[in-house]
C-alpha cells in the first residue's frame, strides 16, 4: 500500500508540474516584459546576476530582503557555466521566473510530507486523502498564480513550509536556518519561525497539562464551574508552569535556535529602524484589527466544503442562543473594532488591477453599514475555524492564534497574499476531510485558477493617457 501511495503521488506531482510548465509557457509568451511588482524585482535580480551586489545598486522601492535574488542567481548562474549559455539568456525574464516554477514543485512535495507527518495514518483511504490534500493546497489559487510571476511568494512559502516540516521532525537547528531563509524572502515570515518554536512549547505544555489533569483526577478535587472555567484553569496552569525554573530551562534547551533567530530579528529591526526596508511610507504598521475578520472570511470562502454546512450553521446558532450574553458582548466588541480600527490603504482604492479593489468597491463601499452587517458572518467563520481545529491542543490553538494576529493585524493593506501562509498552516492541521469534500475543493480551485489565468491573459485593458497594457490579478 505504501508503494502504491508513492506511485500515486509521483503521478500527481508529474502531471501537476507538466500542466504548470504548459501554463508557464503561455504566460511567458503573452507577458514578455515585467509586470506590476516585477518592474522592481526583475531588474534587481538582473543586477545581482551580473555581479553588481553593492548597496548603491539596490532599488529603494523594494521593501523585502534579497533572498529571492540570491537564490535566483544560485539557480540560473550555473546554467551559464554548465551549458555555455550567455549571460543575457540566463538572466532573462523567463529564466528568472522559472525559479518560482521550481518552487511550485517543491510546494507539492513539502505539503505531501507535511500531511504525512501531521496526519499519520495507514489506511488506504487516507493515502488518497493525503495526496488529494497536498494537490489541492499546491494549486491553491492565490499561491498558484504567483508561481508564474517573479514575486517573493513562492520562495517565501517554500522555505517556511520546509522550516515547519523540519520542526515536526525535531530538527530545530535546520528549522531555524530555513526560517532565516524564509525571513530573507519576506520579513513577516519571522512570525512563522516563532510559530515553530511555539509548536515545540505547545507540545511540552500539553504533556504537562495531561499530567496535571491526571493528578486532579487522583485528588478528586471539585471542578471549577462557570463559562470561563477552562480558561481560568489553563491560565493558572500557565502561570504555575512559567514560574518553574526547571520548566523554563527545558523549553530554552529545546527552542534556543529559534530564540537566536528572534534575537537576530530584533537586532535587524533596531539597526534598520523598522521591519520594512525601502519604501516604508507605503507599508507602515498599524493596529488593523479587522484584518483578522478578513482572514476568517477568506478562509471560509476557500474552505467552504469543510466549514460551511447547514449542520454547522445550526450548531453555531444554537451555541449563540445558549450563550447569548457572551455572544452579544463579543459582537459589540467586534463592531467596535470594525468602527475604530478599519484602515483603507491608498493602494486598495487606487489600483483597479487587483481583485481586492473590486471586493472593497462592490461590498464594503456599497454602504457604510455593510461592514457592520458582516460582523455575524465573521463570528461564524471564526467559530467554524476554531471548531475545525478542536482536535489540536488548547496550547497549539493559542500559539496559532497569536501568530495569526501577529502576521495579519499590523498590515494596513488588505492583500490576499498576506493570508497564504496562515491559511496553509490552518489547512494542514485540520482533520483529513473526506475524498468527496477534497474533490469538491480541488474542482473549485481548478475553476478559479482557470478563470484567473484566462482573465489575466485575455481580458486586458488600458488606463486613460497610458498606453501600457493592464491585466487583472490577485
Amino acid at each position: 500500500m505504501a508503494q502504491l501511495e508513492g506511485y500515486y503521488f509521483s503521478a500527481a506531482l508529474s502531471c501537476t508540474f507538466l500542466v504548470s510548465c504548459l501554463l508557464f509557457s503561455a504566460v511567458s509568451r503573452t507577458l514578455r516584459e515585467p509586470y506590476m511588482d516585477e518592474i522592481f524585482h526583475l531588474p534587481q535580480a538582473q543586477r545581482y546576476c551580473e555581479g553588481r551586489f553593492s548597496r548603491s545598486q539596490w532599488d529603494p522601492m523594494i521593501t523585502t530582503l534579497p533572498g529571492l535574488y540570491l537564490v535566483s542567481v544560485g539557480v540560473v548562474k550555473p546554467a551559464r557555466w554548465i551549458l555555455g549559455w550567455s549571460e543575457h539568456v540566463v538572466c532573462s525574464v523567463g529564466m528568472l521566473r522559472s525559479v518560482n516554477l521550481l518552487f511550485s514543485a517543491g510546494h507539492f512535495y513539502l505539503l505531501y510530507l507535511l500531511f504525512r507527518k501531521v496526519q499519520p495514518r495507514n489506511k488506504a483511504a487516507s493515502s488518497i486523502q493525503r495526496i488529494l490534500s497536498a494537490l489541492t493546497l499546491a494549486v491553491f489559487p492565490i499561491l498558484y498564480f504567483f508561481n508564474f510571476l517573479y514575486y517573493t511568494e513562492a520562495g517565501s512559502v517554500f522555505f517556511t513550509l520546509f522550516a515547519y516540516l523540519m520542526c515536526l521532525y525535531g530538527n530545530h537547528k535546520t528549522s531555524a536556518m530555513l526560517g532565516f531563509c524564509g525571513f530573507m524572502f519576506r520579513q513577516t515570515n519571522i512570525v512563522w519561525a516563532a510559530f515553530c518554536a511555539g509548536h515545540v512549547v505547545a507540545q511540552k505544555l500539553t504533556e504537562a497539562w495531561k499530567t496535571e489533569l491526571q493528578k486532579k483526577k487522583g485528588e478528586r478535587l471539585p471542578p471549577i464551574k462557570g463559562p470561563f472555567a477552562e480558561f481560568w484553569n489553563v491560565l493558572r496552569f500557565l502561570l504555575l508552569y512559567s514560574l518553574s525554573f526547571k520548566n523554563l530551562r527545558a523549553l530554552v534547551i529545546l527552542t534556543w535556535p529559534y530564540f537566536l533567530l528572534l534575537c537576530g530579528f530584533c537586532v535587524f529591526v533596531v539597526v534598520n529602524g523598522g521591519i520594512v526596508i525601502g519604501d516604508r511610507g507605503s507599508h507602515e504598521a498599524c493596529l488593523h484589527l479587522p484584518q483578522l475578520f478578513y482572514f476568517f472570511a477568506f478562509t471560509l470562502f476557500f474552505s467552504f466544503p469543510h466549514l460551511l454546512s447547514l449542520t454547522k450553521i445550526k450548531a453555531f446558532l444554537c451555541l449563540a442562543w445558549k450563550r447569548r450574553v457572551q455572544f452579544f458582548v463579543i459582537t459589540l466588541v467586534s463592531v467596535f473594532f470594525v468602527w475604530k480600527f478599519t484602515y483603507v490603504h491608498k493602494f486598495l482604492l487606487a489600483d483597479n488591477r487587483h481583485y481586492t479593489f473590486y471586493v472593497w468597491k462592490r461590498i464594503f463601499q456599497r454602504h457604510e453599514i455593510v461592514k457592520y452587517l458582516l460582523v455575524p458572518a465573521y463570528l461564524f467563520a471564526g467559530w467554524a475555524i476554531a471548531d475545525s481545529l478542536k482536535s489540536k491542543s488548547v496550547f497549539w490553538n493559542l500559539m496559532f492564534f497569536v501568530c495569526l494576529v501577529s502576521a495579519t493585524v499590523p498590515q494596513e493593506l488588505l492583500e490576499f497574499r498576506y493570508f497564504i501562509l496562515p491559511y496553509l498552516i490552518y489547512r494542514l492541521n485540520i482533520p483529513l476531510p473526506s475524498v468527496s469534500k477534497l474533490v469538491c475543493e480541488l474542482g473549485c480551485y481548478a475553476v478559479v485558477n482557470f478563470l484567473t489565468f484566462y482573465i489575466f491573459l485575455n481580458k486586458t485593458f488600458q488606463w486613460p493617457n497610458n498606453q501600457d497594457i493592464q491585466r487583472f490579478m490577485w
